[in-house]
């Protein structure tokens, strides 16, 4: 199990990223969380097999199709035993 934090940047609020993103979280079986941030850019936790993790992280570098992602942050973290996908 691994966790990556993931901050984007760009024309991602008001395109259906967090939901985009919840929904392709759940297709990859990968745990966590993802929220709007103040400074105009989205934040993620995803925990899970390695390899889903890696895939979920590679979908945020381009996001919904709306989307225009400039930056993609991402951060290893210490498993915390996430279950379930939300949006904040």
């Amino acid at each position: 199990m691994i966790r990556r934090r993931v901050v984007v940047r760009g024309d991602v609020q008001g395109v259906f990223f967090r939901d985009s993103c919840r929904d392709a979280a759940q297709r990859a079986g990968v745990a966590g969380w993802v929220r709007n941030r103040d400074d105009g850019g989205v934040e993620a936790v995803f925990e899970g097999e390695s390899e889903a993790v890696e895939s979920i992280c590679a979908w945020c570098r381009h996001g919904p199709a709306h989307a225009h992602v400039e930056a993609v942050n991402v951060t290893d973290e210490p498993s915390t035993g996430e279950r379930g996908f939300t949006v904040r």
